[in-house]
């Protein structure tokens, strides 16, 4: 474990919001433990209740006609769910029921289903393969997806299964980055690489490598710099880190998630695109359900890329993360019980 103290400040605002540590505990103890559904569906409150105000407006009271569905249509895309979703979408409403008025229940059951469809394909929890030791995840995405803090709470995940872990702090241009990591490593019993700011990312890479297989490691998770992918010269690095991780491990990265804020909607197609290129995306983790009225993205980029989607995250807190499933994220984003 990483012998250097994290800051005060850093670990606060990490997990204490600035509240001295008695508040924290009486407010935990106060609210009430929600469930995993229960989080989601909150989380996913502000998608699920753009469309299904969409649903009361258009069907209520109403004839299912032409114009309807395609005023439908629009609200389904505004939500980022794609065209070809949408389109298909609508089309499954409309099937038999032109000139019928529909309950607002039935129209978010055959919402929830045709999204479902699309889900399951890529509903694929990440499978860690203990007879590669380590098992290596390289974490990539831009700033402010919320990669590092991602990292975090799956290091939280896997020691809570018992496996061993070891961070490498490869944002190497962010000291917060790094700090941020090390809190982690102190919370969670992992094990922490980290270099000044400014290192070689790719030579640390190296080096964790190595310490991992030293150790006996059961997952090395890297963390990279946050890339913007139109940085040609960014890019280029993240490139030479999976080179040189690959030269001492040709079988390394095992994974490659990349992190996606949900609330960038369309711009998180063009983010696997190049990542996928870049880096050889092997899964996803969508982050920020919760803030934004555009949760369908999710559903576009499994449309189009057909990628694993392995956890969303719908807040901050470790729980807030968990393994995707197709049927529960279809149910809550139709608004669904």
């Amino acid at each position: 474990m990483s012998t250097d103290a994290p800051k005060p400040g850093l670990l606060s605002r990490l997990f204490g919001g600035g509240k001295p540590a008695d508040t924290v505990s009486a407010a935990a103890e106060a609210a009430p433990k929600l469930s995993w559904w229960q989080r989601l569906k909150g989380g996913l409150a502000r998608s699920s209740t753009s469309i299904g105000q969409g649903i009361t407006d258009l069907f209520t009271k109403k004839k299912l006609d032409a114009e309807t569905l395609e005023d439908f249509e629009d609200v389904l895309i505004r939500a980022d769910l794609g065209l070809t979703v949408s389109a298909r979408i609508v089309e499954a409403i409309g099937k038999g029921r032109y000139g019928k008025e529909l309950e607002d229940s039935e129209v978010k059951a055959i919402l929830a289903g045709e999204i479902e469809k699309v889900l399951t394909p890529v509903a694929k929890p990440l499978v860690v393969d203990a007879a590669q030791r380590p098992f290596v995840i390289l974490m990539v995405g831009v700033n402010g997806s919320g990669k590092t803090t991602t990292i975090g709470k799956l290091a939280a995940k896997f020691r809570s299964e018992g496996r061993s872990v070891m961070l490498a702090a490869g944002d190497t241009f962010r000291a917060a980055a790094i700090e941020q990591l090390k809190v982690w490593g102190e919370r969670t019993g992992a094990t922490v690489i980290a270099r000044d700011q400014g290192a070689d990312a790719a030579g640390l890479a190296y080096d964790a490598l190595q310490q991992a297989r030293a150790e006996n490691t059961d997952i090395l998770m890297i963390d990279t710099a946050g890339r913007l992918q139109n940085r040609a010269e960014l890019m280029a690095e993240l490139e030479k880190t999976v080179r040189v991780i690959k030269k001492l491990e040709p079988s390394a990265p095992h994974a490659v998630l990349l992190t996606l804020d949900a609330t960038v909607g369309q711009n998180a197609l063009s983010q696997v695109e190049i990542f996928g290129k870049i880096a050889g995306v092997t899964g996803l983790v969508m982050t920020k359900l919760d803030g934004t009225a555009r949760g369908g993205i999710l559903v576009a980029l499994a449309e189009k890329f057909g990628l694993p989607v392995h956890f969303i995250g719908v807040g901050e807190s470790v729980e807030d993360l968990e393994t995707f499933t197709a049927d529960e994220f279809a149910r809550a984003i139709a608004g669904l019980d």
